[in-house]
C-alpha cells in the first residue's frame, strides 16, 4: 500500500502515522516468531487484531480522500449569474423572477444567498445580476441550471392578449479552493468605484466596488457586496478564475462533443435548456424531455423535483458508459 499519499495529505497524515505504527508492531511480532515459534498462538491473535485496526484506518483514510475529491469537484460555494436575453423589459423581469426563484430555493435548503452585484431596469427587472450561494451540496445540486431559460406568457402591458416569448440566461460558477488556472497580474485591469445602493453613508463615500477585466478574453467581473475593497477584490478574483475555468471547459466540451456521453446538456450558457409556459402552467426541461406543472410553486423555490430528475438522468448516463 502506498502510505506516502496518505502522509502527504493534511487530512489523513495523522491516521497514516497510526497505520505506520501498526505496521511496525506487525514486523516486531513476526520477528519475535522467528526467535520464539512457541508464541505462535498468541501472535496469531495479535496479528489478527492489528489487521482489523489497519483495515479500519485505511477505510477511514480512503473516505477522507474521497470526500476531499468530491469537495474539489463539487464545492459548497458558487456564484449564480442571471442576465436578461431576448424580450426587452419582459426578459429583464423574467431574469429577476429566476433570481428570486433561486433565492427562495436556497432559503429552503438553509443555504446563504447574498447579492454580489446587480444592474436593474427602470421597472425593477434585472439587466444582469450576480449572487453568491453557500451551503452543503450547493454546486452539485444546481450545476445543471446553466443555460438559456425561456418563458412564454401574456405580459400585463399586452392589450391584444398575444403570447410573448422572453429569455434569460443563467450561469452557475463553482468557487473552488484550488484552481488550475494561472493568471498573470499583467492580464488583469482593476478599477475601483463607489458601490452605491443600500449600506449607509460609508457605501457611497468609499470606493469599495471592484471591477476586474481579464484583457486577453475581455471577461469582466464586478463585486460590490462587501464593505471592504480587499474582500470585494478577493471575491471578484474568485469569480474571474471560475469564469476562465468554465470557458476552458466549454471549449473542451465542444472539441470532444462526441465523447460527452455522461453530461446533461453542454453546460454552455447559450444552450436552451428549459421553458416556463405560463398559460399551460407547465415547465419543460428540454435536455431530459420532462415536464412539471404548478409554475407558481416552482417560482416559489420548489425546485427539488426538477433538480432531482436532472441528477438521476446524469447518474443513469454515467451507468451507460
Amino acid at each position: 500500500m502506498d502510505l506516502d499519499k496518505y502522509k502527504s495529505n493534511q487530512k489523513t497524515a495523522y491516521l497514516a502515522e497510526s497505520f505506520a505504527r501498526l505496521q511496525k508492531e506487525e514486523e516486531e511480532i513476526n520477528t519475535m516468531l522467528v526467535v520464539d515459534p512457541s508464541m505462535a498462538e498468541l501472535a496469531k491473535k495479535e496479528l489478527s487484531l492489528l489487521e482489523e485496526q489497519k483495515n479500519a484506518l485505511k477505510e477511514q483514510m480512503d473516505g477522507l480522500l474521497k470526500e476531499e475529491t468530491e469537495s474539489a469537484s463539487f464545492p459548497n460555494e458558487l456564484v449564480i449569474e442571471v442576465r436578461a436575453g431576448v424580450g426587452g423589459e419582459e426578459a429583464a423581469l423574467f431574469a429577476r423572477t429566476l433570481a428570486e426563484m433561486y433565492k427562495a430555493y436556497a432559503e429552503r435548503k438553509g443555504w446563504s444567498f447574498a447579492t454580489m452585484d446587480e444592474s436593474k431596469t427602470s421597472i425593477g427587472g434585472y439587466k444582469e445580476a450576480a449572487f453568491e450561494i453557500s451551503g452543503k451540496g450547493a454546486y452539485k445540486t444546481l450545476r445543471f441550471e446553466t443555460g438559456v431559460h425561456r418563458i412564454q406568457r401574456v405580459p400585463e402591458t399586452e392589450k391584444s392578449g398575444r403570447v410573448h416569448t422572453s429569455t434569460a440566461s443563467v450561469a452557475i460558477l463553482p468557487i473552488r479552493a484550488k484552481t488550475t488556472i494561472d493568471v498573470p497580474p499583467s492580464d488583469i485591469e482593476i478599477e475601483f468605484s463607489r458601490a452605491g445602493g443600500k449600506g449607509g453613508q460609508n457605501v457611497n463615500k468609499v470606493e469599495t466596488a471592484v471591477r476586474l477585466t481579464h484583457t486577453p478574453t475581455g471577461i469582466v467581473v464586478r463585486c460590490t457586496s462587501e464593505r471592504s475593497q480587499g474582500r470585494n477584490r478577493e471575491k471578484a478574483m474568485g469569480i474571474l478564475l471560475s469564469k476562465l475555468e468554465q470557458r476552458r471547459e466549454e471549449e473542451d466540451a465542444k472539441k470532444y462533443a462526441g465523447a460527452r456521453k455522461a453530461q446533461i446538456g453542454t453546460a454552455d450558457r447559450s444552450e436552451k435548456i428549459r421553458t416556463y409556459n405560463i398559460l399551460q402552467d407547465r415547465v419543460t426541461d428540454h435536455r431530459i424531455k420532462e415536464s412539471w406543472h404548478n409554475i407558481s410553486m416552482i417560482f416559489d423555490g420548489h425546485l427539488d423535483p426538477i433538480l432531482e430528475a436532472l441528477e438521476q438522468a446524469s447518474v443513469d448516463q454515467n451507468k451507460k458508459q
